[in-house]
């Protein structure tokens, strides 16, 4: 059984960093919001992308699925009462050269076998796509 520790701890009144092996990110807890710090849901969006591309690293070798560049994008859609996020949707963009049943594959892979995406599925709705393309976007701003 593997288990995990993150600690967090309070700067200010407006952030908080948290900590874990020799990682540090910044945590926006301001109630007025920040926009130089994810915010818990942010974090929680970012664990499901980083769930989704290391499960990629991981399986790629496994299925001999040849690609030279990976985008994710995770979106939540929130309600107010009660607050939590009632939808995700997700878009993986893959640059490689690999047929569409090989796409197919390897999200299946990476819907099955994720941690993160297994606890959140088990609540939530997630839903997203698997595509080809031949420019990997940049991350950018997000809107």
């Amino acid at each position: 059984m593997h288990s995990y520790e993150v600690k967090l701890i309070r700067v200010d009144s407006s952030i908080s960093t948290a900590h874990c092996k020799d990682a540090e990110i910044a945590v926006d807890s301001d109630p007025a919001g920040r926009t130089d710090a994810f915010n818990p849901a942010e974090l929680l969006l970012a664990a499901l992308g980083a769930c989704m591309l290391k499960n990629i690293e991981r399986v790629a070798p496994i299925l001999k699925f040849q690609f030279d560049g990976v985008h994710v994008t995770v979106r939540g859609e929130r309600q107010d009462v009660p607050p939590r996020l009632q939808r995700i949707t997700y878009r993986i963009v893959v640059r490689t050269g690999e047929s569409d049943q090989r796409l197919a594959l390897l999200q299946r892979n990476v819907r099955q076998f994720g941690t993160v995406f297994n606890t959140l599925a088990a609540g939530t709705p997630i839903e997203g796509s698997i595509e080809r393309a031949d420019v990997i976007p940049d991350a950018g701003p997000t809107a």
